[in-house]
């Protein structure tokens, strides 16, 4: 636990210009904006404790995020940018590139995926606070309930094309509300005390201690594919998710 009563917090926006699965996706539009906009609104309504970086590789990406308003204070290294390297070397190397670079020491790293855009600033804090204050933890992580239980209904196909349960948890249950509650991991946002970071090798879960935050599962996106920046706009639309920024397209909209 740190006890700073005014921690600083290093803001993460990763964004490598080489994903595979859909070109561009992080300045791909969503909404009238590059996906990566919606995360630099998002940190923009952290505050001022909030210091905020894009870590990219790609200069298209750099300029399109700082015209959204973003700090891209150095260019990440290849290595760091391919599609086998693990985050926790994004992160050791952001932060320590900004501590050297600007003589502060950082508290804590916020992770803010821009394939996750549908989350609230409020939320975030309250995980930042939560990491704060609790004792043991390194860090604080979101999750969510999905809308089914694989305990209840996971299966798999066996070697003579029958079925067998996923999780011998569920063997006997003949009910779902007798099956134990079921959270996920969902990518929205990560919170972590900056000396964690430092000595992280590869496996955050594996190698930390963690507690979580809750987000309803209808908030709980990461986009992939055409298919989901699609599901997102019309979730958005409809109102049953937040998105940073959002209601000023709308306004500019109906402006012009």
């Amino acid at each position: 636990m740190t006890t700073r009563t005014d921690p600083k917090i290093l803001a993460v926006i990763p964004a490598r210009g080489g994903s595979k699965g859909l070109p561009g996706k992080n300045v791909r539009p969503l909404l009238g904006k590059p996906l990566i906009a919606h995360s630099i609104a998002l940190a923009e309504q952290l505050g001022a404790s909030v210091r905020c970086i894009v870590s990219t590789d790609d200069p298209d990406i750099a300029e399109i995020a700082r015209r959204h308003g973003a700090s891209v204070p150095f260019l990440r290294p290849a290595h760091f940018a391919t599609d086998t390297a693990p985050m926790s070397g994004v992160l050791r190397h952001a932060l320590a590139e900004m501590e050297n670079t600007t003589g502060e020491t950082f508290d804590v790293v916020l992770l803010l995926d821009p394939t996750s855009p549908t989350r609230t600033a409020e939320n975030v804090l309250a995980a930042v606070n939560k990491l704060i204050a609790s004792d043991g933890i390194d860090g604080v992580v979101s999750v969510s309930e999905p809308f089914f239980n694989p305990t209840w209904v996971g299966v798999r196909p066996t070697a003579d094309g029958t079925l067998e349960r996923y999780f011998d948890a569920g063997r006997g249950v003949v009910r779902r509300q007798d099956v134990q509650r079921y959270l996920r991991i969902n990518g929205s946002f990560y919170a972590w005390l900056s000396p964690f970071v430092r000595r992280l090798e590869s496996s955050w879960f594996d190698e930390g201690t963690h507690t979580y935050f809750e987000i309803p599962e209808a908030h709980a996106f990461s986009i992939d594919d055409e298919s989901e920046f699609r599901l997102v706009e019309a979730v958005v639309q409809a109102g049953l998710a937040p998105l940073p920024g959002f209601a000023t397209n709308k306004e500019e909209a109906g402006r012009a």
